[in-house]
């Protein structure tokens, strides 16, 4: 298997938008990729407001929003929290199921978690947990500014410690009028974690089309380094099913 799994040092720092720009830029090149988020709070997977109708337009993938989000509840609080308050039953092999129905019409999947990696997501397990199940390299959405170094380097400390690779972190939201601080921070978080800021993707203000997101994520992350992360994944694939 191969793709990333979307993760972020909080929640409403920009998961969605680099996961769907992400697909969508991958697509465009070319690959079969597909996008699955199994637990959404806050929103129905039908709305068009919620993360998995949002994936779907920025990915541009043709399977079914009730399909990106197998599970969805409107209550805004921790998945495992807002399931349990609606009477429903989610289990980290109910998850998995559906990633592997998904890899049945994609190659690769870009997974987005839910907020960061030690929250309570199914009912017997944490973000982490379905993480290191799929083994998915993971890419980190931080906020740009003040707190977000020990934020990022926190969460790539744990990412570490439950043996999972770390391909880099995306600074999400970043302003023109902040970039010295926002290059300071990039700076200190690649020194003291050892993980490569790969993106600082602009601040997108008010409405924003598919085009622009799409278009900014080829200009300010390095599209070309986890592009060879993908082709990494592929051919250990091909070569441990010969």
């Amino acid at each position: 298997m191969s793709g990333f799994f979307i993760t972020a040092t909080d929640t409403e720092v920009g998961k969605t938008v680099v996961a769907g720009a992400l697909a969508g830029v991958f697509r465009e090149l070319g690959y079969n990729i597909g996008v699955y988020k199994p637990l959404q709070s806050g929103h129905v997977a039908s709305n068009p407001e919620g993360d998995a109708a949002r994936l779907k337009v920025l990915s541009g993938v043709p399977t079914k929003e009730d399909e990106i989000c197998p599970y969805s509840i409107e209550e805004p609080l921790a998945p495992r929290l807002a399931m349990k308050r609606a009477g429903r039953a989610v289990t980290l092999k109910d998850i998995i199921h559906h990633y592997n129905e998904r890899l049945k019409e994609f190659n690769s999947l870009f997974v987005e978690g839910a907020g960061g990696l030690a929250v309570p997501y199914t009912e017997d397990a944490l973000v982490i947990d379905f993480a290191k199940e799929l083994q998915l390299p993971l890419i980190v959405v931080a906020r740009p500014t003040l707190g977000t170094v020990n934020h990022t380097v926190l969460t790539i400390a744990y990412a570490k410690a439950h043996g999972l690779t770390v391909a880099g972190v995306i600074l999400s939201g970043c302003k023109e009028c902040e970039m010295e601080r926002v290059q300071e921070n990039k700076v200190m978080i690649e020194e003291l974690s050892g993980v490569p800021v790969l993106g600082l993707l602009p601040f997108f203000e008010g409405k924003f089309t598919k085009e622009e997101v799409l278009e900014s994520a080829k200009e300010y992350i390095m599209i070309s380094k986890l592009e060879e992360f993908i082709r990494n994944e592929s051919t250990v694939a091909h070569t441990s099913s010969n």
